[in-house]
């Protein structure tokens, strides 16, 4: 469990308290505009109406007694650039800044910002893979050469286990976990035995990958 401090209730500011809520977190929301908050107040143990902009304001909320503070304002970038910086100036221990463009990175970085975060690029790369390739039913971005693939088995690796399918060796993709049913088994042993009825989450180079979706009738 950590302290998270959420500056910014839009669509993506709602959407990260909520998750953070559901993982068990302690979050202060903070937004200038009152009803913007109203539906997150069940989920965080605190909320304040002002304006970060404002150093006065943004004294007031302790900052560098948070795990993580996020700026999740997309439509003042200019906001969003000042109150990254006043937060590291009031000792924040850790900021991450919304953008939208490489740019506003680039500026949020140098002024404060440890990392920054693309939701509508992220969101719009992940879809774009999932529904361009056949039997991508989940995609994750882990580095530039690997990313994470939830597809389902290959018909030769049903009904063996996976020390028997030898997925690694012979297809250059690591087994990081079974979905079934809802429900995810991480690490699975190497007698684990594959069944049709559910998918493999594999970590591989997109290329590798790309040819094992293509022996999936």
């Amino acid at each position: 469990m950590k302290s998270i401090l959420i500056i910014g209730s839009g669509k993506f500011g709602r959407h990260l308290c909520r998750k953070m809520a559901e993982l068990g977190n302690q979050i202060m929301l903070v937004d200038i505009v009152e009803e913007n908050m109203e539906e997150m107040l069940p989920l965080v143990v605190s909320a304040k109406i002002g304006d970060c902009t404002n150093p006065v304001v943004l004294e007031s909320l302790g900052v560098s007694n948070f795990d993580v503070c996020f700026v999740c304002i997309s439509s003042n970038f200019q906001s969003s650039l000042e109150i990254t910086s006043l937060l590291k100036e009031n000792g924040a221990k850790k900021v991450v800044s919304q953008a939208s463009r490489d740019i506003q990175a680039k500026f949020l970085l140098r002024n404060g910002a440890d990392d920054v975060v693309y939701p509508d690029r992220d969101i719009a790369e992940k879809t774009a893979v999932r529904y361009s390739a056949n039997h991508v039913f989940d995609y994750i971005e882990v580095s530039d050469e690997f990313s994470i693939y939830e597809i389902p088995p290959l018909a030769e690796w049903v009904g063996k286990s996976l020390r028997e399918s030898d997925i690694r060796n012979r297809y250059h993709v690591l087994v990081l976990g079974i979905k079934w049913n809802g429900r995810t088994n991480l690490m699975p042993p190497a007698d684990y035995v594959i069944r049709s009825d559910e998918h493999l989450m594999v970590v591989g180079r997109p290329e590798i990958v790309d040819d094992l979706l293509k022996k999936i009738s």
